[in-house]
C-alpha cells in the first residue's frame, strides 16, 4: 500500500505552528529560534517526512547543485581529483553536475550555459581553457584548481616547492643531468611554478639540466609516440649518462616507464624518474614511482569548503562581496619509491 506524503499542513498540524513558519523552517531555517528548530525537526522524524526536493526549489529558487568543468579524464589527477570532489556531498550537501571540456573553448562555452539553465549556486574548474575573467563574468561564485586564477579564487599546490622537491631529490639520487619535461608554459599558471623550482636548485647547485618544454598531446597514443620520441633523443644524446627526468605529471610519468621496461624489460641504471600528483596510478604502476603529493583529498576539500562559504555569503540578506579573489595554497609532499635512490 501507498504511504500517504507528508505535508506541510501535516506538519503545521502536529506542531502547532502555521504553514508559513514550516515554509521558514525549509527556506530560511535561521529566521526560527532554536527550539522551534528542534520541535520541527522532531515533527518530522515522528511522521517519517520525505522533502520534496524538486517542490523545494521551486519554492527557494536554490537548487544545491555546483558545475564542475574538467579537462578529462584520461589523466589520472584529474579523475583522482573529481572522485575527491564527488565525496564532499556527505559534508556539505551539494550535488555536481560535471562536464570534460577537452580544451575545446566552444563546448566549454556551451556547457556553462547549460549549467546556467540549471540555476547552479557555484563552479568548480580544473580546465584552463577559458580566462578566469569570463568565468568572473558568470556572477556566480567560482573556485579554480590548478588554472590560471587572476579573477577568481582557488586553490592550488605549492607548485615552486613541488620542482624544489623533485630537483632535489635527483640531486641526492646522484644523477649526471636533470632534466624536466613539461609543456612552455605562461606564468600565470600555477604548473609554471614546478618548471621554476626545477631550474633554481639545478642553478643553486651548479648542475647539469635540460628542459624540455613541448606538447605531449592529449591521447594515451599522442603521449606514448611523443614520450618515446624523446626516450630517442635522451638515448642518442645522454648515452651512459645517469639521468633524472622530472615527468609533469604521474600519467606521463607512468607512460615514461611502461615505455623503459618495454625496451630494456626494467629500470635500467640509466634512468631515475619522478612523476608530479600521487595520483593511485603512481603506487599501482609495473613498479611503484617517486612523485611529488599533490594532496588531493586536501585541495577538493579546501576548494569545496571555499566555494560553500562563498555559496552561502550571497544567501544571506546583505552579503558581503569579497574585495578580491581568495588564494589558498596547499603544501606538497615528496613521496619516495622504487624509482629513486
Amino acid at each position: 500500500m501507498k504511504t500517504k506524503k507528508v505535508t506541510f499542513a501535516d506538519i503545521a498540524a502536529y506542531t502547532h505552528f502555521s504553514k508559513t513558519t514550516i515554509s521558514r523552517y525549509f527556506n530560511d531555517p535561521d529566521s526560527l529560534t532554536l527550539e522551534n528548530q528542534q520541535k520541527i525537526a522532531d515533527a518530522l522524524v515522528a511522521l517519517d517526512y520525505k522533502e520534496n526536493k524538486v517542490g523545494r526549489i521551486l519554492a527557494s529558487g536554490r537548487t544545491e547543485f555546483v558545475g564542475v568543468i574538467i579537462p578529462n579524464l584520461y589523466m589520472h589527477y584529474y579523475s583522482e581529483m573529481l572522485n575527491q570532489i564527488l565525496a564532499t556531498y556527505e559534508t556539505y550537501g551539494y550535488k555536481f553536475l560535471v562536464f570534460a571540456g577537452n580544451e575545446n573553448p566552444g563546448a566549454e562555452r556551451r556547457y556553462l550555459e547549460e549549467l546556467m539553465a540549471y540555476n547552479i549556486e557555484g563552479l568548480i574548474v580544473l580546465s584552463p581553457t577559458i580566462s578566469s575573467q569570463e568565468l568572473a563574468g558568470y556572477n556566480i561564485p567560482v573556485v579554480g584548481i590548478e588554472r590560471e586564477d587572476q579573477y577568481i579564487c582557488s586553490v592550488n599546490t605549492d607548485n615552486y616547492l613541488g620542482g624544489v622537491q623533485a630537483a632535489s631529490l635527483l640531486k641526492k639520487s646522484r644523477c649526471d643531468i636533470l632534466l624536466h619535461i613539461n609543456a612552455d608554459l605562461p606564468d600565470l599558471v600555477p604548473a609554471s611554478g614546478r618548471i621554476r623550482g626545477f631550474v633554481d636548485i639545478c642553478r643553486e647547485n651548479s648542475l647539469a639540466y635540460e628542459l624540455i618544454l613541448t606538447d605531449l598531446g592529449n591521447t594515451f597514443k599522442d603521449n606514448c609516440e611523443r614520450i618515446s620520441a624523446i626516450l630517442d633523443q635522451l638515448e642518442q644524446k645522454y648515452p651512459h649518462q645517469k639521468k633524472g627526468i622530472f615527468m609533469p605529471n604521474d600519467t606521463h610519468a607512468n607512460i615514461l616507464l611502461n615505455l623503459l621496461f618495454r625496451r630494456f624489460g626494467k629500470l635500467p641504471e640509466t634512468y631515475r624518474i619522478v612523476g608530479f600528483d600521487n595520483s593511485p596510478i603512481s603506487e599501482e604502476a609495473v613498479i611503484p614511482f617517486s612523485t611529488i603529493g599533490q594532496q588531493i583529498p586536501v585541495i577538493a576539500g579546501e576548494a569545496m569548503k571555499l566555494l560553500s562559504s562563498l555559496m552561502e555569503e550571497r544567501k544571506k540578506r546583505r552579503p558581503v562581496p569579497l574585495k578580491e579573489p581568495v588564494h589558498k595554497v596547499i603544501t606538497p609532499i615528496l613521496i619516495r619509491r622504487d624509482t629513486t635512490d
